[in-house]
């Protein structure tokens, strides 16, 4: 799996737990982080879940704010 894959599930999970009446528990959510860092030994978990909790942007960045 590449970082375009990380980022795209990411933004599923985010979008789910953003709408959803059952958001991903924050075991679900390690359990799929294990699952990538399985199929990439570069894969950042922290950087990953910093990303679905909205701390940073997808590639470790300042989160970008909305224009006003």
């Amino acid at each position: 799996m590449s970082k375009k894959h990380f980022i795209a599930l990411a933004d599923m999970i985010r979008a789910h737990n953003k709408f959803a009446s059952d958001p991903f528990t924050k075991t679900q959510i390690n359990e799929l982080a294990g699952f990538c860092k399985r199929h990439n030994p570069n894969f950042d978990w922290d950087r990953w879940l910093d990303y679905i909790d909205g701390k940073c942007g997808p590639s470790g960045g300042a989160v970008k704010k909305a224009a006003a």
